[in-house]
């Protein structure tokens, strides 16, 4: 089971990115890990800084790197969120989109916690460009934080397609939120049940195919709970046929889970970690936090639903 030594809080001070901060002290406290609050700074080059203020550039610059490191000291030392925890501060001048997954890297972080940022007009949760660029490109865990919160998670929602990065996904799950209830979920499609259906397959022979791709999911869901070292009282299991991304949406709200799990792929193609439509749509539409978990062998194509993953 994978351990949490290393946890990395990404900050701008808004009220958002402090969700993530307040989290990641409750996580440092359970897990007694180390844990660093990073700002960046937005003060990617000087040069725009110096054509406004000549010479004074440097030291306007000084005065912001030093303004923002005491706001920040001032989150870290507070009693009343920090939860006893002693927290590094630290303050990149870089653009927070391009320092925060070098950072990540350079330091080994086994979490790397994100506040997700604005609400639009049908009340979804949107991932701010901060979030998403860094979704894209850490190669670590990054746990996207959505709702305030500073006691443990109580319902951990999995969505699972059986790819090689399922077993990982549910692990950090369980580690994350080690005295929550789990709920692994599998959406499945019967192979080429449309072309069965224009062929004229009888509805019945299409509904047994549809029973026994249930009964093999089932089987499989289990089978991976086991190998993730889960009793059986600490999880459920659910399958659901048809489109993963609605199934998902639906058993976070009918289960109030706190958490939801995923999965992505690397690429070795290009620097950049893919998210696909169901990640996509998930971190933008569901009502709680997300936890997603790189597999670093790369792509694969899930066998529960061809064409469509959770990257």
């Amino acid at each position: 089971m994978p351990t949490i030594r290393r946890i990395i809080a990404a900050t701008d001070l808004s009220d958002a990115s402090l969700h993530a901060v307040d989290r990641g002290f409750e996580l440092a406290a359970r897990h007694g890990a180390h844990y660093t609050l990073l700002h960046a700074l937005g003060l990617d080059a000087l040069g725009p800084l110096r054509d406004l203020l000549g010479d004074e550039a440097e030291l306007v610059a000084e005065k912001a790197i030093q303004h923002q490191f005491d706001a920040l000291a001032a989150v870290a030392g507070d009693p009343a969120r920090n939860a006893g925890v002693v927290a590094d501060v630290k303050i990149e001048p870089g653009l927070a989109t391009r320092v925060l997954a070098d950072y990540a890297a350079s330091e080994q972080a086994d979490l790397v916690l994100v506040g997700a940022r604005g609400a639009s007009v049908l009340s979804r949760l949107l991932v701010g460009s901060t979030a998403s660029r860094l979704l894209r490109k850490c190669a670590r865990p990054v746990l996207v934080v959505k709702k305030p919160g500073r006691t443990p998670y109580r319902r951990v929602l999995v969505p699972v397609d059986f790819s090689p990065g399922s077993l990982a996904t549910l692990r950090m799950a369980s580690h994350v939120a080690p005295d929550a209830d789990l709920l692994l979920l599998n959406s499945f499609d019967v192979p080429f049940e449309g072309m069965l259906q224009y062929a004229g397959i009888e509805q019945a022979v299409i509904h047994r195919y549809r029973a026994e791709a249930r009964e093999r999911a089932l089987r499989r869901l289990h089978a991976l709970a086991e190998e993730a070292g889960l009793e059986r009282g600490r999880y459920s299991v659910r399958v659901e046929h048809g489109e993963a991304t609605r199934h998902i949406l639906d058993a976070q709200t009918e289960c109030r889970c706190d958490l939801i799990a995923m999965g992505k792929h690397g690429t070795h193609v290009t620097e950049e970690l893919l998210l696909g439509s169901v990640t996509k749509h998930v971190l933008s539409e569901a009502d709680a936090d997300v936890l997603v978990v790189v597999d670093r062998r790369g792509p694969a194509v899930p066998a529960a639903f061809p064409g469509e993953d959770f990257v």
